[in-house]
């Protein structure tokens, strides 16, 4: 599953008789050491020493191309964000202290909960500390015990953990197949509950789902749909609000999930929706009620950014020529790539098994470039990936010298 929940092992006792709560994870350490005993750097602790801009940041002493991020958008360094930010710090100072129910509401906050109602065109919008508390508090809090998720079986870690605070029924269909969806809708019990979860861009191999399908198909049995967008807001659709607008039915979806830790370029995340009676989440929906809001500083970076997100036209289409070049340059070079065409900003590359792809992805850092090594179970099928996610920043000519990274390589370890 995508991003999803390893089963470790069940635990074993120790002497005396004591469980070893950790034995769970020994297959995980035993792999973990028989990497680094290769000489191979640890890729899950590289340090960034100095970032230098969207797309550059100092790793390891060296000045290193950034293709492993989730800064879409290239709006971290934007000059209005971060003047945004320094004059809350200013007035508001670092932090709330405190719960959005109590005293953790600022002006920012509803400042910035406005600005995601403008971008989608919506009527109402919820900001969570985090992405992932986003999909775990309204999963949780909208189909509990007795009701049923149905999701993709390569849905983000955030939609299982939410089905499973929340205690519903899950039921998994096969990726991004829409008779599997149909199917399993029609088994479940008459009057139930039904809340189907998909995602607009899957965020290892980059692929899109086929929203304006599975959404006739979840019509049909009355379910309601929500759609995580985290990895295609700001980037896909005519306005950037994701696959669902860009195949014509997100006035069709109950729920849109979004993050701000990628275009928006900060830390944070959201739902909006249309639904009537939304408000009353505020009070119900545990993962929003019992932690801390975010800082001042962060909502004004978020609101700011959201806005001129809004007049991004010509950088999504700067960062679709990207995608398009890296993703032809790496098929012309004989890599195995996620997807047959470029369908986002996401661009993973097959590696053979997590050894070489180990040497694949050092053997990149010392060219100069970042990506992320990705392995299982986190991504589907046991594959190792290398994923590289591109940004609107990114210029021709780094696109250009990226492909040169990995043809040399590639060649070095016997990829290509």
């Amino acid at each position: 599953m995508s991003e999803g929940i390893s089963q470790p092992d069940a635990p074993v006792q120790a002497e005396g008789n004591a469980t070893d709560l950790f034995s769970k994870f020994d297959s995980l350490i035993q792999q973990r050491e028989a990497l680094l005993a290769n000489g191979v750097e640890d890729p899950f602790s590289l340090v960034m020493e100095k970032v230098l801009s969207p797309t550059r940041a100092v790793c390891n002493g060296r000045d290193t191309i950034l293709l492993g991020t989730y800064n879409y958008m290239g709006m971290t360094f934007d000059p209005d964000v971060i003047a945004a930010g320094k004059q809350a710090l200013d007035d508001f100072g670092s932090g709330t202290t405190g719960s959005r129910v109590l005293n953790g509401t600022y002006g920012g906050h509803r400042d910035c909960e406005q600005a995601l109602r403008e971008f989608y065109d919506m009527d109402h919008a919820m900001v969570f500390s985090t992405g992932y508390q986003a999909n775990l508090g309204i999963i949780s809090t909208v189909a509990g015990k007795g009701d049923y998720v149905v999701l993709d079986i390569d849905s983000h870690a955030s939609i299982y953990d939410g089905c499973a605070l929340g205690n519903a029924e899950i039921v998994a269909f096969r990726h991004n197949d829409i008779d599997s969806l149909d199917k399993r809708l029609g088994r479940i019990p008459e009057g139930a509950g039904k809340l189907v979860v998909l995602e607009g861009v899957y965020s290892m191999l980059g692929d899109v789902a086929p929203l304006k399908d599975m959404i006739a198909v979840c019509k049909k049995h009355g379910a309601m749909v929500l759609v995580d967008e985290a990895h295609s807001m700001g980037f896909i659709g005519p306005n950037g609000r994701g696959v669902a607008e860009e195949q014509g039915v997100i006035d069709d979806v109950d729920f849109i999930i979004g993050t701000f830790s990628k275009s928006v370029g900060t830390v944070g995340g959201f739902c909006v929706s249309n639904h009537p009676k939304f408000e009353i989440l505020r009070l119900v929906c545990r993962p929003y009620v019992f932690t801390a809001s975010l800082p001042p500083s962060v909502v004004a970076t978020a609101a700011t950014s959201i806005r001129k997100l809004m007049q991004g036209t010509e950088k999504r289409a700067h960062l679709w020529e990207n995608s398009k070049r890296l993703h032809g340059g790496l098929k012309a070079l004989g890599f195995q790539l996620g997807t047959e065409e470029p369908q986002s900003a996401i661009v993973a590359v097959i590696m053979p098994d997590l050894e070489r792809g180990a040497a694949m992805w050092e053997a990149l850092l010392k060219e100069g470039l970042y990506v992320n090594l990705a392995r299982p179970p986190a991504t589907p099928a046991n594959m190792t990936l290398l994923r590289c996610s591109l940004c609107a920043e990114h210029t021709a000519e780094e696109v250009e010298t990226i492909l040169g990274m990995f043809e040399r390589a590639g060649k070095a370890v016997g990829i290509i």
